[in-house]
């Protein structure tokens, strides 16, 4: 284990070694006080949610292809399965992140719209046009006009458990989205996978606990590797999903800027960008690593590091941990909010609001 021996300077100017911060129990509990590392504690929990699709009735139409729509966090669970389950579903699988549908949505698309809040205005807009369009439609959320039009219109949905940041809700989500799925015929027996990760989950996480040492704590390591720093995170196509999710954990838990992107296409554009301009380079690299990943790809990391030694920072590998690209891709998940909001307590914010974002969207 690395012996951390990093500091930090506190609002009255004074140094405080990183450890002494992220293993102080009061400094902990002061920094976070709705309980966010609490909530990360408990999300293998999710692994075992009764996802209960409500209107499940539905005609024997064909579905020729699957468009999943929902924003961050609700979009997530949708980016996880499509990896995941890319052998399994036989017809085209797109995720829209905007406010309208592609034009080739029709009575045999079947169109999921995700909103853990029930009210993301994007996600309003695109299930109002998948209504227009006759597609068989699926409907997530914990609440709101979603849960009014999917209950008044007969429309198959799963209600979320209410009370977290849709950041934090990533395994509910993808255990609703699996349930609709089977309720469409898309795929069969997958819910049953991922409860069977629930042990290994909490076991895995108990790790990374605010109550194990920085020196044994894998977590508060990364968080000390990103401290301070801009973090880029890269991921390869298995893991791209999870890269995203480092980087929104960053943004919304830290409140920390931070990047993504994905081999191959890092080689082909911002691979030659790290070589030159800006000299100083204040970031932080980490690899998210997947042992299931094309042979060329994990050739791509390793080349790449070597290529861009001393011209980038040299990357921090995360190898992902687990027997099955799902185990591996929800322990990465929740590392992501592990370490990001060790980092958010390093960097003095609490890590459960999103002032800015309530506030642009009431000004939207």
């Amino acid at each position: 284990m690395l012996r951390l021996k990093y500091c930090i300077i506190d609002s009255k100017g004074r140094a405080i070694l990183v450890n002494d911060t992220l293993d102080n129990e009061n400094i902990l509990s002061q920094r976070d006080p709705e309980g966010a590392l609490k909530v990360a504690a408990e999300q293998f929990t999710q692994t075992t949610f009764e996802a209960t699709v409500d209107n499940k009735e539905h005609d024997d139409r064909d579905i020729t292809s699957i468009v999943v729509t929902g924003m961050g966090g609700s979009a997530l669970a949708a980016l996880l399965a499509k990896v995941w389950l890319r052998k399994d579903i036989a017809v085209p699988f797109e995720i829209i992140r905007g406010y309208d549908l592609p034009k080739y949505v029709g009575r045999n698309t079947l169109v999921i719209a995700s909103s853990y809040s029930g009210n993301t205005e994007e996600t309003v807009s695109a299930l109002g046009q998948a209504t227009e369009k006759g597609a068989q439609i699926g409907v997530i959320a914990s609440g709101g006009k979603f849960v009014e039009i999917a209950t008044t219109s007969d429309v198959a949905h799963v209600i979320l458990p209410t009370g977290l940041q849709p950041r934090m809700a990533v395994i509910y989500n993808l255990r609703a989205l699996l349930a609709l799925f089977e309720n469409f015929g898309v795929v069969h027996d997958k819910l049953q996978e991922i409860e069977s990760l629930s042990q290994w989950l909490g076991q895995q996480s108990a790790a990374w606990a605010p109550t194990v040492p920085a020196e044994q704590n894998y977590a508060k390591q990364l968080a000390k590797e990103a401290v301070g720093k801009t973090p880029v995170f890269y991921g390869g196509a298995l893991t791209a999903p999870v890269a995203y999710k480092w980087k929104i954990s960053f943004n919304e838990n830290a409140k920390n800027v931070a990047f993504w992107n994905e081999y191959p296409e890092f080689n082909h554009n911002e691979f030659l960008g790290w070589t030159s301009h800006p000299v100083e380079k204040p970031f932080a690299v980490f690899d998210l690593v997947s042992s299931f990943e094309h042979p060329q790809i994990l050739k791509r990391f390793e080349i790449s590091d070597r290529l861009l030694s001393g011209l980038r920072p040299k990357a921090t590998v995360i190898n992902l941990v687990g027997d099955s690209l799902i185990g591996q891709l929800l322990w990465a998940s929740i590392l992501a909010d592990y370490v990001s909001m060790y980092v958010a307590i390093l960097n003095g914010v609490d890590p459960t609001p999103v002032e800015l974002i309530e506030r642009f969207k009431k000004e939207l």
